[in-house]
């Protein structure tokens, strides 16, 4: 696969839907959503405990994330 795909477009070939998993430059490191329901109340423990740190929500879930599920283990 040669370039960025466009909006719209579709990878052409099975292998261009998967990334390779080979560690990328930073500005080139592509990111996933994902989205989980919580309570509104675990949100806002989750909220307190990012601002403690000095971080924000999204860095303090991929940290836990990134400790609970290191990589190499799925494989």
């Amino acid at each position: 696969m040669s370039g960025p795909i466009g909006f719209g477009a579709r990878p052409t070939t099975p292998d261009a839907w998967v990334r390779d998993g080979k560690p990328q430059p930073r500005a080139e490191i592509h990111t996933a959503r994902l989205t989980v329901d919580i309570t509104p109340e675990l949100r806002g423990r989750i909220k307190v405990a990012a601002f403690r740190k000095g971080v924000t929500m999204a860095a303090l879930l991929r940290a836990l994330l990134e400790d609970r599920f290191p990589e190499g283990e799925g494989r």
